[in-house]
């Protein structure tokens, strides 16, 4: 994971360059976001500890289980996610509402970006 600069300022992405998102209707570490919603919102799984890098806080980087069985990064206490129809570098659905909430990219204190 690395921060880099967006229109919505500088936000986290995956090392391959995917937009990172969190779901406001998620309030703690426990994902709400199973079947249809992880289909078109996939999480960001990791098999170990995930690892920061270029300007992410390691401090903030966490774990979670799904009940699905995958272990999903958090940051700042949130999961994180992807949305499966984007494109390296594109970041298409900041403040979007889906699955009965609202997804935001993460900026590098952990906050929704505004």
């Amino acid at each position: 994971m690395i921060v880099e600069t967006s229109e919505f300022g500088p936000m986290l992405y995956g090392a391959d360059g995917q937009a990172i998102y969190l779901f406001d209707l998620e309030d703690s570490a426990e994902p709400r976001c199973f079947d249809d919603c992880a289909a078109a919102w996939p999480p960001v799984l990791t098999k170990g500890q995930p690892v920061s890098g270029r300007g992410v806080v390691t401090a903030l980087l966490g774990v979670t289980r799904r009940t699905d069985g995958g272990t999903q990064v958090t940051y700042a206490g949130h999961p994180l996610y992807f949305y499966a129809h984007e494109k390296p570098w594109q970041v298409l659905c900041h403040d979007f509402a889906d699955f009965g909430g609202t997804w935001f990219v993460v900026q590098p204190d952990g906050d929704a970006a505004s």
